[in-house]
């Protein structure tokens, strides 16, 4: 059976009480990957998954979360900033279906408006280069997806 796309807090329902979840930041060339703790409270940088295909992507996703115990999925949703949904957020919505086909883990869609810029300026605070921010904006995109989704969650 497909795994359910939910938003975050409908799918959270369908968590069990302890699990890491893993944080995904979908991008036409790269995926950035986070994973939390069991507890659900922090997250931390995974890798950048360089895109090839559908299942190659998948089958990465879908090993990275077996190797981390992990128990549901927090999809980035890059909604326009009027909160309609555009191309990317379509896009992240058919990649959700077609990863929910292949596990039976939870896929919460979380609003990711401004992850990416925000995590752009925290970089450039950091007096990072351009090429270390290139290497890395993915990952840490995913972390500011799953550790606002693990806030959000603990808020209840």
């Amino acid at each position: 059976m497909p795994a359910p796309v939910l938003p975050l807090m409908e799918a959270a329902r369908l968590l069990p009480a302890r699990g890491a979840l893993m944080g995904l930041d979908l991008g036409s060339k790269t995926i950035g990957v986070a994973a939390s703790d069991p507890d659900r409270r922090l997250a931390a940088a995974v890798e950048t998954i360089e895109r090839k295909n559908f299942t190659a992507d998948a089958a990465r996703l879908l090993k990275l979360a077996a190797e981390r115990n992990a128990v549901g999925f927090v999809l980035g949703l890059p909604l326009n900033m009027d909160g309609s949904e555009g191309p990317a957020a379509q896009s992240a919505r058919a990649f959700a279906r077609n990863l929910s086909k292949r596990t039976e883990m939870p896929i919460g869609l979380w609003d990711e408006r401004l992850s990416t810029a925000a995590v752009e300026r925290e970089l450039i605070a950091q007096d990072a280069s351009r090429a270390k921010r290139a290497a890395v904006i993915d990952q840490h995109a995913a972390v500011f997806i799953l550790q606002g989704a693990l806030d959000r969650l603990a808020r209840g």
